[in-house]
């Protein structure tokens, strides 16, 4: 499945009940499932580690359906088979942030 196809069935799955939560309320609901995430980086399960990422991508996939953003092509365009910074594959820039 393409990114884009996930977007696509995010929609149609909870882009009703996304648009009355509105842009800021689903950006919310992303930062919990984050943190979410970080629980289960502590911990040593494969199975919540799967849940975790699986509902990031869904609220983050459902922010940009209410934004109207294109994740497959937003991402495509600034992470092109290269880093965006150095232009280089693998990415050759210093190691801190």
């Amino acid at each position: 499945m393409r990114i884009s196809e996930f977007q696509d069935m995010m929609r149609r799955i909870y882009f009703h009940r996304d648009l009355e939560r509105g842009a800021v309320g689903t950006y919310n609901w992303l930062t919990d499932e984050v943190e979410e995430l970080g629980e289960a980086l502590r911990g040593d399960s494969n199975v919540a580690l799967d849940d975790e990422f699986a509902d990031v991508l869904a609220w983050l996939a459902s922010l940009a359906n209410i934004l109207n953003v294109n994740l497959e092509r937003a991402a495509l365009a600034k992470y092109d088979r290269k880093c965006p910074k150095c232009g280089k594959t693998p990415c050759e820039c210093s190691a801190s942030k």
